[in-house]
């Protein structure tokens, strides 16, 4: 890995507030739920549709795997934790509605 990959994954790391330690039966997320572009809530593997509140608090307890809790404006939400693949970070992933 050469210094601008660690320092870009170092300075992504720094943007969490916490990273949970996903538990054995832990879910991924497979897709964003939009509302006018921004994301409101999550799909996870196993098909449900969680809100960004719901997602947050079992990422908090170990039940979604790969990311992190950030804070923007007060407001707290999930992101990818950096690993060098670009195609499992949550701005690639597709949208899905109800």
């Amino acid at each position: 890995m050469s210094d601008k990959n660690t320092n870009s994954s170092n300075l992504s790391m720094n943007t969490l507030s916490d990273i949970p330690t996903p538990n054995a039966n832990a879910q991924r997320i497979t897709a964003l739920k939009k509302d006018s572009g921004r994301v409101v809530g999550y799909q996870l593997s196993d098909g449900r549709i969680l809100d960004k509140d719901e997602a947050v608090a079992l990422a908090r307890q170990g039940g979604i795997a790969g990311v992190g809790i950030a804070h923007r404006n007060g407001n707290e939400y999930l992101k990818s934790l950096p690993d060098d693949t670009e195609n499992n970070n949550l701005d690639s992933l597709p949208s899905v509605s109800d």
